[in-house]
């Protein structure tokens, strides 16, 4: 069996208790139609977790009050009030507060790491990474599925002003968007990344929430046509000041100057790196089987 998810999803979310296991999934928005509960999407990927792991409990976040605001929300929700938004639904919902692991895909994988950093209560164990952009990204190649005239005008905003307060403000996509052309731009107006990636300074709190976790598993799909550089989802990026050659994690000054404490949870074997062929969010049920279900137990 193939697993084909038909928009960008965030993450789900697995709780632990003594008797039990609660996993939270966000999704990301790659493809139009994609949100938390679509059957095609997020919903296909709650229903196998649950297949595979009798009596879980599994959170698919809702970031709005129905699944077109969810949808809606992929594309256009300030993401630091998504990720407060999501902060406060684990808080409350009573399954999860003995802690959960937590799965994001695509952009869910970088807006569920920001979860871990900012909002440690319910403690978050695992933290996997699907096809996450950990570094951001410097292009959108390519828009699979019907989203195609939803990405034709990000790219035109993009390109426009990616850094401008209105651009930053109203478009998720510019939010993660890392120019290696225009490093000092980058760090000083945008609104996400450069937070969560320690750019303009360390926060401790930050580091320290990170490090808490068990596991920080992140996922590389080979063939990726739409990551663009695909390094990132192993938090690797384009070298500063071109646009050219990659560096991978170990080299970036992130790690070397272990701004978020990834080199200190590297040498604990916190850190694991999973590469599977295919594009974008395609793997089989076996490959999930094998690689992640681990992870969630």
């Amino acid at each position: 069996m193939r697993v084909r998810t038909q928009a960008t999803p965030t993450c789900l979310q697995i709780r632990y208790t003594e008797s039990s296991l609660h996993l939270q999934l966000f999704k990301s928005h790659v493809h139009a139609g994609d949100s938390c509960c679509n059957p095609l999407s997020m919903g296909s990927i709650k229903k196998m977790v649950e297949e595979d792991v009798p009596g879980i409990y599994v959170l698919s976040l809702m970031i709005g009050k129905s699944v077109v605001q969810d949808t809606e929300n992929g594309f256009f929700m300030d993401v630091n009030e998504q990720v407060s938004f999501a902060c406060n639904q684990l808080s409350k919902d009573p399954e999860l507060q003995s802690g959960y692991n937590a799965m994001g895909f695509s952009q869910g994988g970088q807006f569920l790491r920001a979860v871990a950093q900012r909002c440690p209560s319910p403690p978050m164990r695992n933290l996997i990474s699907v096809g996450g952009q950990q570094q951001g990204v410097y292009g959108l190649p390519r828009c699979p599925g019907e989203s195609s005239h939803i990405c034709d005008w990000i790219r035109k905003m993009l390109n426009s002003g990616a850094y401008s307060d209105f651009v930053q403000k109203h478009l998720v996509q510019a939010q993660y968007w890392h120019d290696p052309l225009n490093g000092d731009l980058y760090k000083e107006k945008s609104l996400f990344l450069a937070d969560i990636n320690q750019e303009r300074g360390i926060n401790e709190t930050y580091k320290k929430n990170l490090m808490s976790l068990n596991k920080f598993v992140m996922v590389k799909f080979l063939q990726d046509s739409v990551v663009d550089p695909v390094d990132t989802e192993w938090f690797g990026f384009l070298k500063p000041g071109q646009a050219e050659e990659t560096e991978t994690l170990q080299d970036s000054v992130i790690y070397k100057e272990d701004r978020l404490g990834l080199a200190e949870m590297d040498k604990a074997g916190k850190l694991v790196f999973l590469a599977t062929e295919g594009d974008h969010l395609q793997f089989t049920r076996a490959w999930f089987d094998e690689n992640l279900l681990p992870y969630l137990h």
